[in-house]
């Protein structure tokens, strides 16, 4: 599930770096318009790419959620430095 999500995160971003460069390295050229235009459309995609990245998926845990592993919160507790190592 992360990985496709960072997969559309990093083609949204891209596509958005393909259209702000093409848009003044030669579509300027032929229409300044069109580069404006180009340019408006990859100021949106960023935001949109981050509401991508950071989509809960059906499976994905969420915080408020209870654990369906009863030692999960020892764990955490153990990673966070909460509690020693036994």
């Amino acid at each position: 599930m992360y990985a496709r999500r960072r997969r559309g995160y990093f083609l949204m971003m891209g596509g958005c770096i393909v259209l702000f460069v093409s848009a003044w390295a030669f579509v300027r050229l032929w229409s300044m318009p069109a580069a404006i235009g180009m340019c408006l459309v990859a100021m949106v995609i960023p935001p949109i790419a981050a509401i991508v990245a950071n989509r809960r998926g059906p499976e994905d845990r969420w915080w408020d959620e209870p654990p369906d592993d009863a030692k999960s919160d020892d764990r955490w507790d153990e990673l966070d430095g909460r509690k020693r190592r036994r």
